[in-house]
């Protein structure tokens, strides 16, 4: 029997959730889940290694692994064969404000919301 699945803490959910080919109709949908855009949010965009990646996900590194290596396969999936790329769904916990550890993290969602 395995162990219940830890959730999963993100920043916010993403302002834009659906990316689709132009030229054609989608042949298909590819569904990202929360943890998966958050987990290559981080390690792609802001550079956290695995190890932090984890810590401010609040899971485990080797999740972290399983996650963004999951997440990578379907952003290729849609990329390669055409699909359209919806993110939603996730057992997630998004932060409610800005923590003190992103005090100095510049893309921090809740510094972003601030300025708008």
């Amino acid at each position: 029997m395995s162990r219940p699945e830890k959730c999963r803490q993100i920043c916010s959910k993403p302002k834009i959730r659906h990316f689709a080919p132009t030229q054609q109709p989608p042949d298909g949908e590819v569904v990202l889940g929360f943890d998966e855009y958050e987990a290559v949010r981080l390690i792609d965009y802001e550079q956290y290694d695995q190890t932090a990646c984890a810590e401010k996900m609040g899971v485990g590194r080797t999740t972290v692994t399983r996650i963004y290596s999951a997440a990578r396969k379907k952003i290729a999936d849609a990329m390669v064969n055409g699909k359209a790329l919806r993110i939603d769904g996730g057992d997630v916990i998004v932060c409610a404000r800005m923590r003190p550890e992103c005090r100095d993290v510049v893309n921090c969602c809740h510094r972003v919301e601030q300025m708008d």
